[in-house]
């Protein structure tokens, strides 16, 4: 590899590769689950809030990198379909924290499983040594994604100061 790494043609060919891989995967959730109709955005926020729960509005469009009445929409439409509870934040009474109820939780596990079983069953149809790459390639997939995330919240905080001033 050069000094400049992959070079555009192979972010390029990164990029296309996720979003097939995305789109292909959204779309197969609904022939394994044909009732699953969760926008990305809601799925986004339910893994969100798996992984952090007790989050409020504010911090959720913070780490999702979303506006702040986008995230309260959506919060508004998965509270109203019993996706998420909302409770009186501990410290703060006029603050409300978020968390999963327990048709929240189902869906996303029956979501995160439909997409495991799918995942699994082509990567079984690939050979040894592109198994072995997929594996290999994790950490550095990883690695990025947490670079892009640190990136963007860089941006954004450079964004912010500049508004301030």
């Amino acid at each position: 590899m050069s000094e400049e790494g992959i070079g555009a043609a192979g972010a390029w060919s990164l990029t296309d590769v996720i979003t097939r891989l995305r789109r292909t995967l959204r779309s197969s959730i609904r022939e394994e689950l044909p009732w699953e109709s969760l926008p990305m955005a809601q799925v986004e926020l339910l893994q969100r809030l798996a992984e952090e729960p007790g989050l409020g509005v504010s911090e959720l469009a913070e780490r999702q990198h979303l506006a702040r009445n986008t995230v309260s929409n959506l919060v508004q439409q998965m509270v109203t379909a019993g996706l998420l509870e909302r409770r009186p934040h501990e410290s703060d009474r006029r603050a409300v924290v978020l968390r999963l109820s327990g048709a929240g939780h189902e869906r996303l596990v029956a979501w995160q499983q439909a997409n495991e079983r799918r995942i699994r069953r082509a990567i079984e149809g690939l050979a040894d040594q592109h198994r072995e790459a997929i594996d290999l390639a994790l950490p550095a997939l990883r690695a990025l994604a947490a670079q892009l995330e640190a990136q963007e919240a860089e941006a954004v905080g450079a964004t912010v100061a500049r508004a301030g001033r």
